[in-house]
C-alpha cells in the first residue's frame, strides 16, 4: 500500500531553518503531484506548497512564498520542504500528501480534498 513518512521536524528559534523530508513507497512516485500542508492547534489544515511530477512547477501559499522551497528527488522517492526564516506563526504539524490519481488535474491543486494519501505528520515548533 502507499505510505508517506515525514521526518525533519523539531524546535527552532525564529529566523532559523529546517528541512522536512517525506519518503514514499507503494507506487511509482515520479508520476504524482506531491504537496505539503500544515495544521496548527485549533486551525484547519492549510496548503503550504506543491510540486508537479517532474519538479519543474511549484506552487506556494502566500504566507511562505520566498521563505520555503519544495523539491523532489524521484530517484529516491522523496519530497522535501526547505523552510528558511521561520516565524512563530509557522508552528504546526506538517503533513506531506499525494493525490490518488496521477492526472494533470492535480497540478497546482491546493485544497486538502484533492489529496487522498497523507503521512502521519511531523511537528515544527518555532520559538520567538
Amino acid at each position: 500500500q502507499v505510505q508517506l513518512v515525514e521526518s525533519g521536524g523539531g524546535l527552532v528559534q525564529a529566523g532559523g531553518s529546517l528541512r522536512l523530508s517525506c519518503a514514499t513507497s507503494g507506487r511509482t512516485f515520479s508520476r504524482y503531484v506531491m504537496g505539503w500542508f500544515r495544521q496548527a492547534p485549533g486551525q484547519e489544515r492549510e496548503f503550504v506548497a506543491s510540486i508537479n511530477w517532474s519538479g519543474d512547477s511549484t506552487y506556494y501559499a502566500g504566507s511562505v512564498k520566498g521563505r520555503f522551497t519544495i523539491s523532489r528527488d524521484n530517484a529516491k522517492n522523496t519530497v522535501f520542504l526547505q523552510m528558511n526564516s521561520l516565524k512563530p506563526e509557522d508552528t504546526a504539524v506538517y503533513y506531506c500528501a499525494a493525490p490518488y490519481s496521477d492526472s494533470d488535474y492535480y497540478t497546482g491543486a491546493r485544497h486538502p480534498s484533492n489529496f487522498g494519501y497523507w503521512g502521519q505528520g511531523t511537528q515544527v515548533t518555532v520559538s520567538s
